[in-house]
């Protein structure tokens, strides 16, 4: 929930959809803890379905406030910061000692810097795009990769530790980076094709549903390297302008 048109005010259907994306986050750590781990991965999941829907509904209604958004953030810090770096690191960095619980305290203050990036933004110059990786993208990433791993690889094998360890270090630094990444909340689409936007999303949702273990970690890994690859794109962009200004061409 991202608008203050009723600072003051708090509206019970997306608050308690935001209250449900905490306990999500809550039930995480708690199978977490217990060594259920593929349990905990799908909580991390369905939190970010309710942080979805609590500001979607709250636009829909015209019920955003201060204090939603407010609540929002302090539930997205559980769901999407404490409950996915105590995840990757008791699934994944344990091995590690003291630099595996470091990489998971790193997360949960990129998570922190980046939540609170996105508020003052938000309330000083609100934007169609988000700038740094979503940490629901993120937490999903960590998410995706246990279910992935744990139906690809061996449970023994030592890949996932230094897959893990080296996307904690990637997540950090793409959630408090100046990347843009696209917020799909205002798509202007053209009447002609809606149709066809529709058709696509059907045969998305068929391709992720097929074996989701296998599809939402490529799916949603695509997301997280969008922003490297559009500033890159945008960084030789400019410079091939400016290798074609008439200020640059040789006499």
């Amino acid at each position: 929930m991202d608008n203050t048109s009723s600072p003051n005010r708090m509206y019970i259907v997306p608050c308690m959809l935001t209250i449900c994306s905490l306990f999500s986050g809550f039930y995480s750590i708690i199978a977490a803890f217990n060594g259920h781990f593929f349990a905990a991965a799908v909580a991390i999941l369905v939190a970010g379905v309710f942080d979805g829907l609590d500001g979607r509904v709250a636009r829909m209604t015209g019920s955003t406030s201060t204090f939603g958004m407010e609540l929002d953030s302090l539930c997205d810090m559980v769901a999407f910061g404490v409950a996915p770096a105590l995840l990757a690191y008791l699934w994944a960095l344990t091995p590690y000692g003291r630099y595996g619980w470091l990489a998971a305290f790193l997360y949960v203050a990129a998570t922190a810097l980046r939540l609170a990036r996105f508020n003052s933004q938000t309330v000083a110059s609100p934007s169609h795009d988000f700038t740094g990786l979503p940490c629901p993208a993120a937490a999903g990433v960590v998410a995706t990769a246990v279910l992935f791993s744990s139906d690809v690889f061996n449970t023994t094998s030592t890949v996932r530790h230094v897959s893990l360890l080296v996307l904690i270090y990637l997540l950090s630094y793409l959630m408090i980076s100046t990347h843009r990444y696209a917020s799909f909340k205002h798509l202007d689409i053209p009447r002609e094709k809606r149709f066809q936007l529709f058709i696509g999303l059907i045969l998305l949702f068929i391709l992720l549903a097929s074996d989701p273990p296998k599809t939402l970690f490529p799916a949603i890994f695509l997301y997280t390297l969008s922003g490297p690859v559009l500033a890159l794109r945008g960084r030789l962009g400019r410079k091939k302008v400016k290798a074609v200004s008439p200020d640059n061409r040789p006499l």
